[in-house]
This record gives C-alpha cells, sequence and structure tokens, in this order.
C-alpha cells in the first residue's frame, strides 16, 4: 500500500484512538510506519535524502522497546503494508503531521496518569517522536533545496535550455 493511504489510516486511527493503551498502540504504529518510510526512501528515494532517512529508520528501530505495546503484535503493524513511496514530499509532510498528532496525544497521556511508569513511557515516547520529526523536517528541508537549485538552474539556462554557442560557450539563447 502505498506510503500516504497508511499515514492517512494511522491519522484516522489516532483520533478514534480512547485510553492509554490504545494512544500507545497508535504512537507504536506511527514510529513503525517512520521507520518504513525511512527505509523505502534509502533503497528509492533521492539521494540527498539517504543519510536522514538512515536515521530515521533507525530511531524507529530504538523506540520500538519504549513503546512497545503487548496489544499490537509485530504481524499487525500497519508499516507492513507499505510498498511504496511515490511522492517522497508530499509523504514526508503528511508523516510529520502523523508523528505532531502522536506527540501531542503522548502529552495528554502523559498528563493524565498516575502511573510512573506509564508517564516515563510516554516521555521516552515523545523524544523519540520529537527526534523522528526532527529527521523529517530535515529532509523537506533538502527537498526544498533541490527544488530551489532546478529551478534557478532553468531559470538560468532559460527556456530553451543551455544552447551553446560557438567553441562551446554557453549563450542561453536560441
Amino acid at each position: 500500500m502505498e506510503a500516504e493511504r497508511l499515514i492517512q489510516a494511522g491519522r484516522r486511527s489516532l483520533a478514534e484512538s480512547r485510553g492509554a493503551p490504545a494512544v500507545m498502540a497508535e504512537a507504536w504504529q506511527a514510529q513503525a510506519l517512520a521507520r518504513a518510510v525511512g527505509g523505502q526512501l534509502v533503497r528509492c528515494g533521492p539521494s540527498e535524502l539517504r543519510t536522514d532517512a538512515r536515521g530515521l529508520s533507525e530511531i524507529g528501530a530504538a523506540c520500538a522497546p519504549v513503546l512497545g505495546h503487548p496489544m499490537v503484535p509485530v504481524t499487525g503493524a500497519r508499516a507492513a503494508q507499505l510498498s511504496e513511496v511515490t511522492e517522497p514530499g508530499r509523504t514526508l509532510a503528511a508523516l510529520a503531521l502523523l508523528l505532531g498528532e502522536v506527540g501531542m496525544a503522548l502529552v495528554g497521556v502523559a498528563c493524565g496518569t498516575e502511573e510512573e511508569g506509564l508517564y516515563w513511557q510516554c516521555i521516552e515516547a515523545i523524544d523519540a517522536v520529537d527526534e523522528s520529526v526532527d529527521r523529517v523536517h530535515g529532509m523537506l528541508r533538502r527537498l526544498a533545496e533541490r527544488e530551489r537549485e532546478q529551478e534557478a538552474e532553468q531559470m538560468r539556462d532559460g527556456p530553451y535550455g543551455v544552447i551553446r554557442g560557438p567553441a562551446g560557450s554557453r549563450t542561453g539563447r536560441p
């Protein structure tokens, strides 16, 4: 399944989740999806994203024990359905939105619990989500930079591309 569809499914499930166990399960699902998207971008994404994508994938792996939830078996992970990331920019923007919503939901759980273990589990999960969001924003910045560079190159080269004049000099004119 395409990444954006999985992200939308995650946002819907998070919005419908009630209670700490359900929110923690959705946080686990979101981090697993972030890990999968990172892995997909490492394999098939633009080269300038690969370092941050690898980092995103590693964050997702590192936080799995923090977010481990007995109600979410590994085989039940939405991320296992990921088949492609067709539009990296749109996917990353949607993932940032999902992760932000997860972070807010975790803050709500942390503030509403009197159980110390759950509180600290939420705090660690919030840290992992924040780190994932930072990686996603870094990748979005790189994509924006690449787009600006391509636009500047097109403006410099003109509507007909680079035209070679006498002795191979660039003229930019037909």
